[in-house]
């Protein structure tokens, strides 16, 4: 892996607000971000070079990484927007154990009965809904 240039560490602070927030140059954190997207570098390793905390580094990347996906809300914190579909079914004998392996029908063929809907945990606390 080449060598990466690191000569703009620290960051320098070009304001410093009335409540003491510090305001570093963008195009020295964008850097700093892409040095921290690059294989084998250690995050906390350039937030102690860089002069800023480790947590205020990886929100910076977290924004980076909004950004490039286009999901950045007005203040820049990341929205996680994933749509995610889960196909319900139902297992025969309504038992709320199934086993590997056993066979299970898709909701949609089983309209007209009733529907049972349960969870359970690893404490073996548990709930359920049925229709």
């Amino acid at each position: 892996m080449g060598q990466i240039d690191l000569d703009f560490l620290p960051l320098q602070v070009i304001n410093v607000g009335a409540n003491d927030k510090r305001s570093f140059d963008r195009g020295d954190k964008g850097r700093l971000v892409k040095a921290c997207l690059r294989p084998g570098m250690s995050m906390a390793n350039l937030a102690i070079k860089a002069g800023v905390n480790a947590n205020q580094l990886r929100c910076w990347i977290e924004q980076y990484k909004a950004k490039e996906r286009g999901t950045a809300d007005t203040k820049g914190a990341t929205q996680e927007a994933r749509a995610v579909f889960v196909p319900m079914m139902e297992f025969p004998g309504g038992d709320d154990r199934v086993e590997p392996g056993q066979d299970a029908m898709p909701v949609t063929t089983l309209a007209a009965l009733p529907v049972r809907l349960s969870a359970r945990w690893p404490s073996d606390a548990g709930m359920g809904l049925e229709c």
